[in-house]
């Protein structure tokens, strides 16, 4: 999300379980045929584990710290729409990911990075392949590499038998950025601070349509331009939620209007047609709909008069699927 070191090494996508295709690519590590290696005790276990995409369902600049982060107000909701992980134990302590993105080596890669967080902090000597699909635009505000690196944290806390609570993995989560946390906890949430101060709510369940306008939004910059507001007046988190959806609003969605043009005319198109919003600092947008028939024929008219633009429908979620998957 905005103030934070972007956690968007954006690895973010739909669905909830590693498609088929990810499995069969799936590059298995390291044996040499004809050897035999001996068994270990996570031998062939295997976790296959949605990383679910966010949308900021509201968000308010109410400040800026001395340190140049901005203090901020929002409501974080999920959708059934995410990118999957599939992670399988090594004994060698290696961490090898297959999935890397496109101008993000490994080592910057956020999944490493919280694997390797997680090996340091536990002291364990064991290690991880970890096969990405990629569903989520890299840059779009829909926080795909922060809940890539959750997914990390809380499937290999349960691969590596490790134990540790929900409180501590969030904690090791904000060392990656501020957004991971609210993906460790997996409920939709009221956040405050840079983000990370978080109180569990429940929202409405809309369907929603997102689309990316094929371009990446520079966080950095519009959190420097002069003319982001950054002194909304604060509100309570009843207040926010008694207003409802209609009178949400995004601070950042004029200055990022005024600086990307391609994103301006998404949410014009978006706007005429159903109430819509920006999501983080974006690029991507959303509308909000009443029901699935609705979304889906906004989408399919979506997709025939601007082709070019990535386009999906998903449902909103208080509570993310990584916890119904491994039984929290």
């Amino acid at each position: 999300m905005p103030p934070a070191p972007p956690a968007d090494n954006d690895t973010s996508i739909p669905g909830h379980a590693a498609s088929t295709s990810t499995l069969d690519t799936y590059k298995r590590g390291g044996e040499i045929k004809g050897t035999r290696r001996k068994a270990t005790p996570n031998e062939g276990r295997e976790l296959n584990l949605p990383a679910p995409a966010k949308l900021n369902r509201m968000l308010h600049i109410v400040g800026r710290r001395a340190d140049g982060y901005h203090e901020l107000q929002t409501l974080f909701q999920f959708v059934d729409h995410g990118d999957s992980l599939q992670l399988r134990p090594r004994d060698d302590g290696r961490i090898l990911l297959d999935g890397d993105l496109d101008g993000v080596s490994s080592e910057d890669n956020l999944i490493v990075r919280a694997a390797r967080l997680l090996q340091a902090h536990t002291g364990t000597s064991q290690g991880a392949s970890i096969a990405l699909t990629k569903r989520l635009p890299m840059g779009g505000g829909l926080g795909g590499g922060s809940s890539d690196a959750a997914t990390t944290l809380v499937g290999l806390n349960a691969l590596w038998s490790l134990n540790l609570s929900e409180d501590h993995l969030a904690e090791l989560g904000l060392r990656l950025g501020a957004d991971v946390p609210v993906f460790v906890r997996g409920r939709a949430a009221w956040a405050e601070g840079i983000g990370e101060r978080l109180t569990p709510v429940e929202l409405d369940t809309p369907w929603f349509v997102v689309v990316h306008p094929g371009i990446s939004v520079s966080t950095p910059a519009v959190f420097r331009a002069p003319e982001l507001t950054r002194d909304t007046p604060p509100i309570t988190m009843a207040r926010a939620i008694e207003g409802g959806a209609s009178s949400w609003r995004n601070d950042c969605e004029p200055t990022v209007r005024q600086l990307y043009p391609d994103v301006a005319q998404a949410l014009d198109w978006l706007n005429a047609r159903a109430p819509s919003m920006l999501t983080g600092t974006g690029a991507c947008v959303f509308a909000r709909l009443a029901s699935r028939a609705q979304a889906l024929h906004l989408q399919a008219e979506l997709e025939q008069e601007h082709p070019a633009w990535h386009v999906f429908c998903a449902r909103g979620l208080n509570r993310s699927p990584l916890l119904d998957d491994l039984h929290i």
